[in-house]
């Protein structure tokens, strides 16, 4: 799995029907900046509203997942969200000037061909996964369905269905590597039964529904004048049915278990809605829309009970944002009074560095001879070098400027520092720039636990 977020390098755009409101549109999908997410954007309404693809904002779950922020409304989301969990995108704006993102053939592969045109782009930050820590269960007794997530150091998925029908026998479908599903997954079409269909028009679904995007399978022996019923129905001048295959006008299946491929798609996109990459196994039998989302806002409460004073994660094995080459080029410090040692993620409001902290520090001889701790003092200097990579980040010539610190507040140390330890620091932006001002919250980690943090005012000036 990828450990850089990434976007597009340029905007692409595609263009069809809906299924459920049958209203045509063009969806663009264009660059975002880091920890954008992915945002829907009505461009055809007043305001240009945005929605955030957020499981809090579903709004209705009729055959479909629709969302809803501001007063704008999307339907039918979780194809184009699982093609960008599918390529590992994580920072993309979707316009659309419609309601809902074009069916195309009922999959995602086409949305996966029109980004990978667009190109991938990887950014100056880390994804921010979530590893599930625990056992995470949903059941609906009522409609057999059962969704699990399973801590696991990958993003694997497992889906069985049965619809206890004379034509679809049980299926499973399973993703070990989040990198093989535009090859495996993406082409798999959505899919209804005919006793479904007729039901779904009086609804006011699948509008836009036809044979060129859906598969309709026939569950039961049909005549030949509910054939042609069947081809008014689906504005088509003639259809037919193989009663030995059981798919309407006898469409090709693009796998044995298309339909269980495709429910693994829209877990995929509706998991999307969780707003952040996982980490977990995800096992789920005969899911649906509603289940997917109620199983999505549980892990999203999962995320949102662990979220406090949560601890930056850092694997010695990737390599980092910044080395200390280019760190050295950035900051003027130099030995014994330079702290940091890498970068391993840095965007625009965040950045995170690493210092380990050997016993040839310059300040153990003198500091608790005999019982060595890394001074207060130091932490805090380690700290707002940190802080001051985050500084010049935001101007195009951090060259020609220092950072410089110019107040503390609010500084509590928790723990010792000892030789052999590694200093995890984080500092965060707490307001905006203003006139080369800005306030930083930061803190550092050993462990996994607090060792220090502060409150810090800098100051960027510019070289003469």
């Amino acid at each position: 799995m990828n450990t850089k977020q990434q976007t597009i390098q340029k905007a692409v755009s595609v263009s069809g029907v809906g299924l459920h409101t049958g209203v045509s549109a063009t969806m663009t999908f264009l660059p975002a900046p880091t920890n954008h997410g992915y945002k829907f954007q009505r461009i055809d309404l007043p305001g240009q509203p945005i929605v955030d693809a957020d499981v809090d904002n579903v709004v209705d779950l009729s055959r479909g997942t629709t969302i809803e922020q501001s007063g704008a409304r999307i339907h039918t989301v979780e194809h184009t969200l699982a093609a960008l969990v599918g390529l590992q995108l994580d920072n993309v704006l979707i316009q659309l000037d419609g309601p809902e993102p074009p069916i195309m053939d009922g999959s995602s592969i086409q949305f996966i061909d029109a980004l990978r045109d667009a190109g991938i782009e990887e950014q100056n930050a880390t994804r921010n996964y979530f590893e599930v820590s625990e056992y995470v269960h949903y059941r609906n007794a009522e409609k057999d369905i059962e969704m699990a997530a399973l801590p696991l150091n990958d993003y694997r998925l497992t889906v069985m269905v049965d619809y206890n029908s004379r034509v679809i026998s049980s299926q499973h479908a399973s993703l070990n590597d989040i990198s093989q599903f535009p090859d495996q997954i993406a082409s798999s079409r959505t899919f209804v039964f005919l006793h479904e269909l007729e039901a779904l028009y009086k609804q006011n679904l699948i509008k836009g529904g036809d044979l060129t995007n859906a598969i309709v399978i026939v569950d039961r022996d049909v005549q030949d004048g509910e054939l042609d019923y069947l081809a008014d129905l689906l504005h088509k001048p003639k259809v037919s049915v193989n009663k030995q295959e059981g798919i309407l006008n006898n469409i090709k299946l693009h796998y044995p278990n298309e339909m269980a491929r495709h429910k693994l798609l829209d877990v995929v996109g509706d998991l999307a809605l969780i707003g952040r990459p996982i980490k977990a196994q995800i096992l789920a039998a005969r899911p649906g829309h509603a289940a997917n989302v109620a199983f999505a806002k549980k892990i999203k409460k999962l995320i949102q009970k662990n979220a406090v004073n949560q601890v930056p994660q850092y694997d010695p094995t990737q390599p980092p944002v910044l080395d200390i080459n280019r760190i050295s080029q950035l900051l003027p410090h130099r030995y014994p009074f330079q702290m940091i040692d890498k970068i391993i993620a840095l965007d625009e409001n965040s950045v995170v560095g690493i210092k380990n902290v050997t016993m040839n520090e310059p300040f153990f001889p003198g500091h608790f001879p005999g019982n060595p701790v890394m001074p207060g003092v130091m932490q805090l200097e380690a700290m707002a070098q940190t802080g001051g990579i985050l500084v010049l980040s935001t101007v195009p010539d951090p060259e020609n400027y220092w950072p410089f610190l110019v107040g503390i507040e609010n500084c509590r140390f928790r723990r010792n520092v000892l030789p052999g330890d590694t200093v995890i620091f984080k500092c965060e932006f707490t307001s905006p720039m203003k006139r080369g001002i800005v306030k930083m919250q930061g803190r550092g980690y050993v462990s996994n636990q607090l060792v220090c943090e502060a409150d810090m005012i800098a100051s960027l000036v510019k070289k003469k």
